[in-house]
């Protein structure tokens, strides 16, 4: 790279001016009037509508998405950014509002096409200027069926900006309060939850235990108020759904994800083969930190040679280069990202916790947001956002309908990132230490994505069975989450973590439903297709873009079926998957026991 990358992003080159931009006013007041006239064409027209009018309508919703994810994403960059800027949670609610009558349109836009007879639909839809986006128009068409009327449909899109949304931002709102007390370099400072979770794998046992205890206390301290959230955001969802007579909370997250439950079914039964080995790597990776059985803040503690913290520059130029011995167009990606300064990485109080990537679609750029302090994790953080930022450029020349993939496939691009990088690091690696290292790394996104994501979709499921019965106190949630992750596990740790539910953000999320079980879904898709671009080579990077450019317009599985030639609803793929994903465990052992030797 020419120069330093930096650790802020550039959101001026969007709308200048942050929360108070004049631009983003106007950007605003244009999609108001776009989708409010769109809205009122649609109320008008009584009856069946012809083919002209469908053509139309579908220019303006297509058009109409890519603003409004354009507003969606500035103001989620502004919030995240500090969650003190209450003029950007203001712009939050305003983007809300838009959306609620972008969905009303939508709804009746669904309803018109329901409404045309068969014939003069398959005449419509098949014609070549709608061969790209003929899938999720045909997709909405079956869907719009399964829904409320468009006009209650549309009051319950109306009501959730102040109810069901305005919970998901009051649970924000919860976060931003909270600040951990610590201790560093004589002074006592307030840390906010995502400095504070950088510290939970911190090298030194005793910071982590410190933190741990601070941590647990700090969100307890909110549990009642996060467990009030919760039980209004699963109150309104059991609501609706039984208002459209939908009998699982499954039925829209596996909408959703293109995915059927026969493939969920199928994963998580391959998913519990992967308890034993990795029941055995958290007991070898105990005995390496010194303690009998690792706590819940010990799994990701680091073990072997890390060295000296990663600085920012050396880990975009591993990423870079990693990504560049499986694809040119992923290197020319990474180079993009960092030197149009798409990245928000500065270590600093006032920003939100987690990771994320959002496009712009209107500028074909994406902006990826984190906090870097240099470990190991941060690298794969890092690449995995690259990776989601890779995936929506491949899209990015797509009609709009036919960029919106769901968020498990969305997973796959992110996950198969890391591998890469994870791979590449490791054949660099000199010595044992280093590699054990690398495969300790590895092995925690196993335990992250086939125990972790697992005890959250056990809790979730459990959690909205009994919230049909009533609310929850905070101490049943606990002890549900508890349960869930000790069945996980295999009962594998010393502590268990029962505020964990308080402290995820993905429960909270108003969007998606059930922001669990698509990210096992794409760790273990990628897994299954990494394993074929080892076989084929570098020919199979080509395949790889084709089968990311079809994420939307299909099921996932014809995705694996067109583009892999395997049936997911069978559980070969995803115990060839799983076995492969905890392989590494025999390597760890041996590196750990040669690291023991020489202690």
């Amino acid at each position: 790279m020419s120069q330093s990358p930096s650790l802020t992003w550039d959101l001026e080159v969007l709308f200048p001016g942050g929360s108070e931009s004049k631009a983003f006013v106007s950007f605003m007041e244009e999609n108001e009037r776009l989708i409010q006239g769109l809205l009122q064409e649609l109320q008008a027209e009584g009856g069946a509508a012809d083919e002209g009018k469908l053509t139309e309508w579908t220019a303006k919703l297509q058009e109409g998405s890519q603003r409004i994810r354009q507003a969606d994403s500035f103001t989620a960059c502004l919030t995240s950014q500090n969650t003190a800027d209450k003029r950007a949670a203001a712009w939050t609610e305003k983007v809300q509002t838009l959306s609620a009558g972008y969905s009303q349109a939508s709804d009746l836009f669904d309803v018109k096409l329901a409404e045309l007879p068969d014939d003069r639909w398959e005449r419509w839809v098949s014609a070549e200027e709608r061969k790209g986006i003929a899938y999720p128009l045909a997709e909405r068409r079956a869907e719009v069926l399964e829904k409320l009327s468009p006009e209650l449909e549309g009051l319950a899109s109306e009501l959730a900006i102040n109810g069901y949304h305005g919970w998901g931002d009051h649970y924000s709102l919860i976060v931003s309060r909270i600040g951990i007390p610590w201790e560093e370099n004589g002074e006592t400072k307030s840390l906010s939850v995502g400095q504070a979770a950088n510290k939970l794998s911190h090298a030194d046992g005793d910071v982590r235990d410190t933190m741990a205890a601070r941590w647990e206390e700090a969100w307890s301290e909110q549990q009642d108020l996060a467990a009030d959230v919760l039980n209004r955001l699963s109150g309104f969802r059991l609501k609706l759904y039984g208002k459209r007579g939908w009998d699982s909370v499954l039925k829209e997250p596996l909408r959703i994800n293109r995915m059927s439950r026969e493939t969920l079914d199928s994963m998580w039964a391959a998913v519990e083969g992967s308890i034993g080995p990795l029941q055995r790597f958290l007991a070898g990776k105990a005995k390496l930190l010194g303690r009998e059985k690792l706590g819940w803040h010990d799994v990701g503690a680091p073990v072997g040679e890390q060295g000296a913290v990663i600085a920012y520059e050396e880990a975009a130029e591993l990423i870079r280069d990693a990504f560049a011995q499986f694809s040119p167009s992923m290197a020319a990606l990474a180079d993009r990202a960092f030197s149009e300064r798409w990245i928000e990485a500065e270590d600093r109080s006032g920003k939100r916790p987690g990771g994320f990537c959002t496009d712009f679609p209107l500028n074909g750029q994406t902006r990826i947001f984190m906090t870097y302090s240099g470990t190991m994790d941060n690298v794969s953080t890092l690449a995995h956002e690259l990776g989601h930022a890779y995936h929506s450029s491949l899209v990015d020349d797509l009609e709009p309908f036919a960029q919106n993939y769901a968020m498990n496939v969305a997973e796959t691009a992110s996950t198969f990132a890391e591998a890469i990088v994870s791979d590449a690091l490791l054949r660099k690696a000199d010595t044992a230490a280093q590699k054990l290292a690398l495969l300790d790394v590895r092995l925690e996104s196993a335990v992250a994505f086939c125990m972790n994501i697992r005890a959250r979709f056990l809790f979730e499921t459990r959690f909205y069975e009994k919230r049909k019965e009533g609310m929850l106190e905070a101490e049943q949630i606990k002890e549900l989450m508890v349960e869930a992750q000790k069945e996980a596990y295999g009962d594998a740790l010393a502590s268990w973590h029962p505020t964990f539910w308080a402290s995820k953000l993905h429960f909270y999320i108003t969007d998606v439903p059930f922001y669990n079980f698509p990210y096992s879904f794409g760790y273990l898709f990628s897994t299954g297709i990494l394993a074929v671009a080892e076989k084929e080579g570098p020919a199979f990077s080509e395949r790889y873009d084709a089968l990311l450019k079809d994420t939307a317009v299909m099921t996932v599985e014809e995705l694996a079926r067109k583009h892999l030639g395997v049936d997911l609803t069978k559980p070969e793929f995803w115990e060839a998957a799983v076995a492969r994903a905890v392989s590494d465990v025999e390597l760890f052992e041996k590196y750990a026991a040669e690291a023991g030797q020489n202690q």
